[in-house]
């Protein structure tokens, strides 16, 4: 058997681009002799991953010290995007039984996978890994989410400020409005719409870690009783003063399936009749697909982003929509979170060895095939990056800038241009 599956191998990578060789726990190796990648195996299992392209199996073998893997990153995503030979947000047939084992796996979400404390726990589990550690490759002000490359020649940290305006300009920010950030990280809208807008800028978060950077921030720029960022579930809000506007950037991600109408119907109470919404967030590139196959989706549950679900924009849209909820603009930015993806990983190659010292290389492994299987992913079109801006009607139809309108949005796009 275990022949087999080597010749399998050998000629799977024999067509390969650019090459690729596999070297086996004896000392055998397939492939070429020069090669841009190398797979070094120390169990043969990894084998049968690579004949049958399940890459996320492969990822793991990674991690777990099963496999060392020498090469670019670049090069290693465009063979893994080879490998798995095939588009993995695609519906594959399912037996009966695997179809009941999924209606199991969405009942047991519901019941223990998103509750408030679970939530704190899958969020801490990604965030409080080390704050210098995300510090090493992220941009300054530390945005966690997808930059906006307005110009092409913008550096990442120009991005991301172009990205924070972005949301602010189409959130129509005003000074003086009550602004919440769901989810606010480690503060960089939050601050920029208080400093740039003159909000009053609630944020929550359930990252520790987060929630005492932000306060060093607000302290340090004196932006007390201007902002105020608090550790908390967005399902313990108060709804006695409801916002003028609300992001939720990258959040939603981890709400979950089953607990999306409970998400959506609070945001709707927390917004003031007539008030905007902008919800910025991955999206699935298949309609039916609750995560990449080939066994990509596992690996990210396990070692990036536990309890993580991702819905097709459609869906979305519809449990915005079944809350009361009005979509008045959907920008996609796909292509952008490749490219902040790339340069994430590339400053995350360039201070490996700081990465490890303060997150340890198990860590490290896992976030270097993250960031660049992403990147990748994102390029193909398995993964979207969608804002979705919405208002909550007022109900009448003589408010707003044009009779019907209903809210403050404008329904042109001529003001997200202006500067």
């Amino acid at each position: 058997m275990t022949t087999t599956i080597e010749a399998l191998v050998e000629r799977k990578i024999s067509t390969l681009e650019p090459p690729l060789a596999v070297t086996l726990p004896g000392g055998r190796r397939l492939g070429p002799l020069q090669a841009a990648v190398t797979l070094a195996l120390q169990d043969l299992r990894t084998l049968a991953d690579l004949a049958t392209g399940q890459i996320g199996r492969v990822a793991e073998d990674y991690v777990e010290r099963r496999l060392d893997i020498g090469g670019a990153p670049r090069d290693v995503m465009r063979l893994a995007v080879q490998l798995i030979g095939g588009d993995p947000t695609r519906r594959q047939l399912r037996s009966p039984l695997h179809a009941w084992r999924e209606l199991l796996d969405a009942g047991r979400a519901l019941a223990s996978r998103h509750t408030p404390a679970a939530d704190a726990r899958q969020v801490q589990f990604h965030y409080d890994v080390s704050d210098d550690f995300y510090a090493l490759w992220l941009d300054p002000r530390r945005v966690y989410s997808c930059a906006y490359f307005r110009d092409d020649g913008m550096t990442l940290a120009q991005a991301q400020e172009a990205k924070l305006d972005h949301i602010c300009r189409k959130l129509m920010l005003r000074e003086g409005e009550r602004f919440l950030d769901i989810g606010a990280g480690w503060g960089a809208l939050l601050l920029w719409a208080a400093e740039h807008y003159g909000v009053r800028a609630h944020g929550i978060t359930l990252s520790r870690n987060q929630h005492a950077h932000v306060n060093r921030l607000i302290e340090e720029r004196g932006l007390r009783g201007r902002v105020r960022m608090e550790l908390l579930d967005y399902r313990a809000l108060p709804e006695d003063e409801p916002f003028d506007k609300i992001a939720s950037v990258g959040m939603f991600e981890h709400v979950g399936r089953a607990n999306l109408p409970v998400y959506f119907a609070k945001v709707q109470r927390l917004l003031k009749p007539g008030g905007l919404l902008m919800n910025h967030g991955i999206t699935a590139g298949g309609t039916r697909n609750r995560q990449l196959g080939a066994g990509i989706g596992d690996f990210i549950g396990r070692y990036i982003f536990p309890g993580g679900e991702l819905l097709h924009v459609s869906h979305v849209l519809r449990e915005m929509a079944d809350a009361g909820l009005e979509m008045v603009d959907t920008e996609n930015l796909r292509p952008h979170y490749a490219r902040t993806l790339w340069a994430w990983s590339d400053a995350l190659e360039a201070r490996r060895g700081q990465a490890e010292q303060l997150a340890g290389e198990r860590v490290v492994r896992a976030y270097r095939l993250y960031l660049a299987g992403s990147a990748a992913s994102f390029e193909q079109g398995w993964l979207s990056l969608h804002q979705m801006l919405a208002s909550r009607p007022s109900g009448d139809v003589s408010a707003g800038p044009m009779r019907g309108a209903q809210s403050s949005y404008p329904f042109n796009r001529d003001y997200m241009a202006k500067r």
